[in-house]
């Protein structure tokens, strides 16, 4: 009989010094990163190997945030930059948004060799390129979870997760605020400018909401997220973005009726001649995975060529899931950074000397289907002359409808089979000059396959 062999016992782990983390600014989400890192440190630190621990922040208010912290242990300073430059710092996490202030600081952290993790996905949609290239020479780390989709890991599916894949398409609802209006106006009716007003007052949307009703904020999330789908470079400036401020309740209404939801989606599809990078308000069947996201919640649909279709749905924002993802950088920091920077996982998915500048298409260049809306007067040969536009232009009719006459107006609408945007646009044109039209025709995109 053969003995049985003894299992070698396990070494016990070697104390690690703590994880030290200057903090950039302590409002919502800077307070929930402190009380997440407080409330659950034994956990994180089973996980991170060793403890994570904030020893300094920069604030506009110190007493204000002496009175959050409640611990004469962490440094409080209003400047930033001090913390930037503090050799007893490893890791500077930025949270208070904007670009000046931000890249710089970030900037200054790099160049003295502390790692990075932020929420500020403007900063990183216009100076990435930069922000990636200067911590690539200082072998630094930039963590980025939280800039994208608040608690949901899609950063970390896009760069581990999903690597076997050649991604085909990406769409997402990455904005709550215009989410929780798009689906206030289908549920109640009710015109954009009210549903607004009500946003603001429950704390959805900002004073000055324009960045996510103009479709800025989700562009800035979606040039990342593209640059991580097909290796490019960051190019939030080729970005072709629409809101929703100019959306009329009843097209809402009538896309139901038709069978479609309208989302503001941030759209990122590979094709043959280069990117589409594309934001703007969408139709999409009741029956997409998108179409039942309601409220301010967040979803990313992501498409490979071998797992297919896979969705990721959470909360997009708040207190608590951004500083989720904040501290799940902080605790990938933590196991990694003593390994060889070689073996880290690029910060755009794609190793930096295989970043290809695929180009990004203009607008003119988009494909997609159409659905337009008009007011015509009564008139024989409406729509022989409305037909004739489209198909001179090479696009096709899908389906009509035809509202009853009133006042010897209607509306109609036409739903359009895929076509290149220029062609529509110039189609659209043509149709406004028409005697008969009584309106500005109205034009959404229609995403059959999302």
């Amino acid at each position: 009989m053969i003995a049985d062999k003894k299992k070698p016992g396990k070494k016990a782990r070697k104390a690690t010094a703590p994880i030290r983390v200057g903090l950039l600014g302590l409002g919502v989400v800077g307070g929930g990163t402190w009380k997440v890192l407080r409330n659950n440190a034994a956990e994180i630190a089973r996980r991170a190997g060793r403890s994570i621990e904030i020893r300094a922040v920069a604030v506009r208010d110190i007493e204000k945030a002496r009175k959050l912290l409640g611990d004469e242990k962490v440094k409080v300073t209003t400047d930033g930059m001090e913390i930037a430059r503090d050799p007893k710092i490893d890791v500077v996490v930025e949270l208070i948004g904007g670009e000046t202030a931000a890249r710089e600081w970030v900037m200054e952290a790099i160049h003295q060799g502390k790692h990075v993790v932020t929420a500020n996905k403007a900063l990183l949609a216009l100076h990435g390129n930069e922000i990636f290239d200067a911590a690539d020479e200082n072998n630094v780390m930039v963590a980025f979870e939280a800039a994208v989709a608040g608690g949901i890991p899609i950063i970390k599916a896009m760069r581990e997760g999903l690597s076997a894949n050649r991604i085909d398409w990406i769409a997402g609802i990455i904005n709550g605020t215009t989410n929780f209006i798009l689906s206030e106006m289908q549920s109640r009716g009710e015109p954009f400018n009210t549903v607004l007003a009500e946003a603001q007052r429950l704390g959805y949307a900002e004073a000055d909401p324009t960045f996510d009703i103009e479709g800025v904020d989700a562009a800035h999330k979606l040039t990342l997220l593209a640059s991580m789908a097909f290796g490019i470079p960051v190019q939030f400036d080729k970005a072709c973005i629409e809101g929703i401020s100019k959306l009329e309740a009843e097209d809402i209404q009538h896309a139901a009726r038709l069978g479609y939801r309208i989302k503001l989606l941030g759209i990122a599809r590979r094709r043959d001649d280069g990117i589409e990078l594309r934001v703007h308000p969408t139709l999409i069947r009741m029956s997409s995975p998108l179409a039942s996201v309601d409220g301010a919640m967040n979803a990313v649909l992501v498409h490979g060529d071998i797992v297919g279709p896979t969705l990721y749905y959470g909360q997009g924002a708040g207190e608590m899931p951004t500083a989720s993802a904040v501290v799940a950088d902080l605790v990938d920091v933590a196991r990694l950074e003593s390994a060889d920077p070689e073996h880290r996982v690029p910060y755009l998915a794609f190793q930096p000397d295989a970043v290809e500048d695929i180009p990004i298409l203009a607008a003119e260049d988009i494909e997609s289907a159409y659905y337009l809306r008009l007011r015509v007067a009564d008139r024989p040969g409406v729509l022989a002359d409305i037909s004739r536009i489209l198909a001179e232009a090479g696009i096709s009719i899908g389906s009509m409808i035809q509202e009853p006459y009133q006042a010897d107006e209607a509306t109609i609408i036409f739903l359009l089979h895929r076509a290149r945007e220029g062609s529509v646009m110039q189609a659209i044109e043509n149709i406004q000059k028409l005697p008969f039209v009584r309106s500005e025709v109205t034009r959404l995109r229609v995403e059959e396959q999302i």
